[in-house]
């Protein structure tokens, strides 16, 4: 019986370009043609959802990689040069980040060292806990202005900081442009010196060393595939001070992404219908004959309740009664809303965005440990000023709000009763009563709000701005139309008289003129600059170690895509190695190539070249008969690490006559008890000295099957939860392996695959509707479908907790 159970096929309609298996639970990623990004289940092949795609993120997916705990997904768009981070549970965008290239290729790992150092702060990181209290969850968007965040809660956005362990980001694209990303938020390196497009990279995960793949222009201009190790060891050596600022670090980029969000609502909450007082007032101004200003118009109603018949015209005909209402109503509600966002959101995302960069002053501080890190006490210190000042302009704001809420309540109610005389409608007696109090007010905020300014309408272009609040929330560099009112304000005369005041670093700057979003925007300028100086002296501490021209790619696979052919590369993390597998087809059709590295690049290796040789002895035990003996020759296609000791290859016979293929497990000990030396020459490239390659015969055993009616090509693997997705050559039509299992109902698995093939491309066209599940409703211990639909994501955790496989 074939080796493998087959649990799903499927025909999808767009050619498949990404896969990339969860290392956490039964799911793949894919990401297609149309960049579309698509998760399915082990499961018959299901899908769980479709994140189509957007003019906002971007159409042309290039790279799939899956955070270590399997919550989030990171895909890079080349057509926008954007990394986004989404969600698995709800398919949402939680992050997205500029890149100054498009990336090619991605790799996220996690660390797995150890250290009392890190112990101890793994215990404390959530201390932040017990001083800021827990930030309010983000209401829904107010309207579909927020394209990508029309739907975001503040829980998702806490979600990207996942575990404490630290976990690392690395993203590689064209002209050796390599960057590195704590916990997939935080840049922790820039490299340089890397020559060539980056293919695949691996981050070893005691953090000594990165492998990269790259693609070099020759001199002849033939493309050369070359390994590149470059040597992190100041990341491995200040593992617990790196993993403590880039934890900071995240948390500031989580509460800037929030304080973002909270702004977005806010400037949602704010409605339109505001400006209608402001416009027809200036058009009234525009259009009336006579030379009394606006403003004793209004205060000739005030006192002797008279009109001129343009006011009247202007109030009865264009405000109206009922519009007047309306207007009011309108007012309150804007104006509660984004109070309410300023005191729970803003001023609480501001205090926890203080306490994390004053840690991280703290730690500035500690020379010896941080400084070689490129941690800047005076770039913090200009951080948590500008922070400072964002607050101050919040809390400006709320008094804004405060004292228009009361302005307009008296105003409106002024002007309600006026236009109810006017029109001889019966007036209610709680309204109908006005104090003198009423009345100076009223008078005060005419005096205010309904002075023409020409100076005003000579810059604005326009002459009223009764409605104060909008200014603060427009995303312009102009200065406030009309900025509050300062005379009389004690603190401020007593600072500008006072000479050790005035210019004291203890203070934080005000920028009365400026709006909200203007502060803000100034304020993550500050953040990132804060940030970006580690990366840099980072980045600068990587060198080179080893640097080997492996072989020119053949110019039969120049259409091949890129993010599927070999080289493919893996981290031993208990043995500590870098192995790198890869074909040569045009030198040497009929083997398989494997290159070893210690993650310590000053650490040698023996063996550090070896070669499988694809001829195979099959003996076929269900035919007597001598002739069933045969020696096949293979050629391989595809070839992954399913985990340390196991490759997963997808093989092609190489004759005429047989041109089969098969998906096989290939242990790597028998490879690896080579003892052969392989000297290699320098100034040569491996193909050129392939002759000398030690090799080693191909131990099949009875782990193969043979993939029939099918032109499979590539293999995705995931050795962890033994599962394999195999992809044809036109990358459309895909089969789903059991790895640890054996087909035990060969005849049934052909029939469901003969069905599969039939409707699979019906079924993945409709399944977007009801087919789709939740991730939450996921078999992770291989229970009956029916159960699984009942699952509670309280049970899933819990499983995860227990180690389910």
């Amino acid at each position: 019986m074939p080796a493998f159970r087959q649990v799903g096929e499927k025909q999808l309609p767009n050619p498949v370009l990404c896969m990339a298996w969860s290392p956490k639970r039964d799911l793949i990623a894919l990401a297609n043609t149309t960049g579309e990004l698509l998760l399915h289940r082990l499961n018959s092949f299901q899908r769980v959802w479709s994140l189509p795609p957007s003019e906002y993120t971007g159409k042309e997916i290039t790279a799939l990689a899956w955070r270590p705990d399997g919550k989030i997904l990171a895909f890079s768009l080349a057509d926008t040069k954007q990394v986004v981070l989404c969600g698995v549970e709800k398919a949402e965008i939680l992050h997205v980040f500029p890149m100054q290239n498009p990336v090619t290729c991605m790799h996220w790992m996690e660390v797995v060292e150890e250290s009392s150092a890190l112990s101890s702060f793994y215990n404390s990181e959530d201390e932040s806990k017990l001083f800021l209290p827990k930030l309010p969850t983000l209401p829904k968007s107010y309207s579909t202005t927020s394209k990508i965040f029309s739907e975001e809660k503040s829980d998702e956005i806490m979600n990207l900081l996942g575990e404490v362990r630290l976990n690392i980001l690395v993203l590689g694209g064209d002209a050796g442009f390599v960057e590195l990303y704590a916990y997939g938020m935080y840049k922790i390196a820039t490299l340089t010196g890397v020559s060539g497009t980056c293919r695949s990279l691996s981050l070893s995960s005691d953090l000594k060393s990165l492998s990269v793949i790259t693609e070099v222009r020759s001199a002849d201009n033939n493309p050369e595939i070359c390994y590149i190790q470059l040597d992190t060891g100041l990341l491995s050596d200040c593992l617990p001070e790196v993993t403590r600022m880039a934890r900071k670090f995240t948390h500031i980029s989580t509460l800037l992404q929030y304080l973002h969000l909270s702004l977005t609502c806010m400037c949602e909450a704010w409605e339109d219908i505001l400006m209608q007082m402001d416009l027809r007032l200036t058009k009234f101004v525009q259009e009336k004959n006579t030379s009394t200003q606006v403003q004793d118009e209004f205060l000739e109603l005030l006192l002797w309740g008279q009109s001129s018949p343009e006011l009247q015209a202007l109030l009865m005909n264009q405000l109206t009664v009922k519009g007047l209402k309306k207007l009011g109503q309108s007012i309150e509600s804007s104006y509660s809303s984004i109070q309410k966002l300023v005191i729970s959101h803003l001023q609480s995302g501001s205090e926890a965005l203080l306490y994390h960069l004053s840690e991280v002053k703290g730690m500035s501080l500690w020379k010896q440990k941080f400084e070689p890190l490129g941690l800047d006490s005076a770039a913090i210190e200009g951080a948590i000023t500008a922070v400072g000042s964002f607050s101050l302009k919040a809390n400006e704001l709320l008094q804004v709000i405060d004292k228009s809420m009361k302005n307009f309540k008296a105003f409106f109610r002024w002007l309600y009763v006026a236009m109810l005389r006017m029109c001889e409608e019966h007036i209610p007696p709680e309204l109908n009563k006005m104090t003198q109090k009423d009345i100076a007010f009223v008078a005060d905020f005419l005096s205010e709000h309904f002075s023409e300014n020409e100076e005003l309408f000579d810059r604005k272009g326009k002459y009223f701005n009764v409605e104060r609040v909008g200014q603060y929330l427009k995303d312009e560099d102009e200065d406030l139309v009309s900025p509050p009112n300062t005379k009389g304000n004690q603190w401020l005369t007593f600072l500008q008289e006072s000479t050790h005041l005035k210019e004291s670093p203890l203070l934080f700057p005000s920028y009365p003129r400026k709006s909200l979003h203007f502060v803000k925007r100034m304020m993550e300028n500050v953040i990132e600059q804060c940030l970006q100086k580690p990366a840099e002296v980072i980045g600068k501490s990587v060198k080179q170690a080893v640097f080997l021209p492996l072989y020119t790619v053949p110019e039969s696979s120049e259409n091949t895509p890129r993010l599927f052919e070999l080289p493919s590369l893996w981290n031993d993390k208990k043995a500590k190695m870098h192995y790198v597998l890869f074909c040569m087809p045009e030198i040497s059709p009929c083997k398989l190539y494997l290159l070893r590295k210690g993650t310590d690049p000053n650490r040698h290796i023996p063996n550090s070249v070896m070669s499988i040789d694809l001829s195979h002895h099959l003996d076929n035990a269900e035919d007597d008969n001598a002739a069933a003996q045969s020696n096949y020759v293979y050629s391989c296609l595809d070839a992954r690490f399913y985990d340390d000791e196991m490759l997963t290859v997808v093989l092609q016979g190489s004759e005429e006559e047989n041109r089969r293929r098969v998906l096989a497990q290939l242990p790597l000990a028998s490879t690896l008890s080579c003892e052969t030396e392989f000297n290699w020459e320098p100034n040569l490239r491996l193909d050129q000295q392939s002759g000398a390659i030690p090799c080693q015969e191909l131990v099949l055993g009875n782990q193969w099957r043979e993939l029939e009616s099918m032109k499979a090509q590539f293999v995705a693997v995931n050795g962890i939860r033994k599962v394999a997705c195999v992809l044809s050559a036109n990358l459309r039509h895909i089969r789903v392996f059991e790895m640890d299992v054996e087909d035990e109902d060969e005849e049934g698995a052909e029939s469901q695959n003969v069905s599969a093939d039939q409707d699979g491309l019906e079924t993945s066209m409709t399944s977007q509707g009801q087919g789709e599940e939740s991730v939450e409703a996921e078999d992770e211990a291989g229970e009956p479908r029916g159960a699984v639909f009942q699952k509670t994501e309280e049970h899933l955790e819990s499983e995860e907790a227990l180690g389910l496989s």
